[in-house]
């Protein structure tokens, strides 16, 4: 990638093209966790595109295009947020396409809901995107102290929540097998009061 990034730099819009194409799935994951609706992503994407044409030439470092990239798309989703909500979102959570979700990448998705939206960000550009500490930092412009932090919640927040699910189905198992045996209980009992008695019973009942 690093070599089409070059030649996008000198003005190759063959070279650019292709370059978008391969970080269009990227663009696609967080836009779509970020916006509502594929119309919006759509847009921001394309906006995304046109701006990167435009400052490619102000790219000082290769290695570098794709945190460029990405946070020149947040911006741009931010300011459809804005449009909508009146409000200055400096960073959302992108979740995962919901087409062709693999098992994991579905609880994923699910695990990113159990957090505020301030984490979740940190969350899909470390472990989908798999970005550093340091990239992260420089995407959000925050320091990476905070990248850090942020994760470290999000975990503990994440494995509390699964701790305290995890406690609360048990205590339904519980409640739900003590209902069942008094059920079957109150089952047998009624069987034994309705069965008919015999004459040798009656006897020993006189």
């Amino acid at each position: 990638m690093i070599n089409l990034v070059k030649r996008s730099m000198v003005g190759d819009a063959d070279a650019f093209l292709e370059l978008m194409e391969q970080n269009s799935l990227s663009m696609y994951k967080v836009a779509r966790g970020i916006l509502n609706n594929d119309e919006d992503v759509a847009d921001a994407i394309q906006d995304t595109i046109l701006t990167c044409f435009e400052k490619m030439n102000t790219l000082k470092k290769p290695e570098y295009f794709k945190t460029w990239m990405i946070r020149i798309l947040i911006n741009e989703c931010n300011k459809i947020l804005r449009h909508y909500r009146g409000i200055n979102i400096r960073e959302e959570m992108p979740e995962i396409s919901d087409s062709d979700k693999s098992l994991a990448e579905f609880e994923f998705k699910e695990m990113l809901e159990l957090v505020e939206e301030k984490y979740r960000v940190v969350l899909i550009l470390y472990y989908v995107e798999g970005f550093k500490i340091a990239d992260i930092a420089e995407i959000l412009k925050l320091n990476e102290s905070t990248v850090k932090t942020r994760l470290t919640r999000a975990r503990s927040h994440i494995r509390q929540v699964y701790a305290d699910g995890e406690d609360t189905r048990i205590k339904n198992e519980h409640v739900s097998e003590n209902s069942r045996i008094k059920n079957k209980n109150v089952s047998a009992d009624t069987r034994i009061k309705n069965k008919p008695v015999s004459k040798e019973q009656k006897g020993m009942i006189l």
